[in-house]
């Protein structure tokens, strides 16, 4: 066997591992592996906790958010319902009102047409009687218009009979 520098660089090699060894430097990386490895599961399992915990208050706010917009639905629709309400009651009581002014306003007509006809058919007869009286106080003498009265009293009396019973 030769004895050469390849040799010594072997024998010095075999001397460091052992030194390693001795030293138990593969225990401690080994170790320090195991704490490592162990830190980054503890911190995976803190991770995969938050999230989960993450899931739940998303789904939490959302399920919220689900239930906020259904009641906004609930309480938009209830309230184009009263306002719809609301209109047809505000037409009807227009409409109602509106009938009502119509009915006075033609009840008002129609008792300013009987004033009018009334009022025309009292000047009519007094016109008509203003000029009977200047016809007869003109043209008749006194014994025919004593008949004449006591003949038109008399058909007012039957008349007058005849209505009462």
């Amino acid at each position: 066997m030769v004895i050469d520098s390849t040799f010594w660089v072997a024998i010095s090699f075999i001397i460091f591992f052992l030194g390693l060894i001795y030293l138990k430097v593969p225990q401690k990386i080994n170790e320090i592996l195991n704490k490592l490895i162990l830190d980054i599961k503890n911190e995976i399992d803190e991770s995969e906790k938050l999230r989960s915990e993450a899931k739940i208050l998303l789904d939490n706010a959302q399920n919220r958010l689900d239930s906020a917009q259904s009641i906004s639905n609930e309480i938009l629709e209830q309230t184009k319902k009263e306002s719809d309400k609301l209109v047809i009651e505000l037409n009807d009581k227009f409409h109602k009102t509106s009938e009502i002014k119509k009915n006075l306003a033609e009840n008002k007509i129609a008792q300013m047409k009987e004033a009018a006809i009334k009022e025309i058919k009292d000047t009519s007869i007094k016109i008509a009687v203003d000029s009977v009286k200047k016809i007869i106080t003109t043209s008749v003498d006194k014994s025919k218009l004593d008949t004449l009265f006591q003949k038109n009293l008399d058909e007012t009396k039957e008349e007058l009979k005849k209505i009462n019973s």
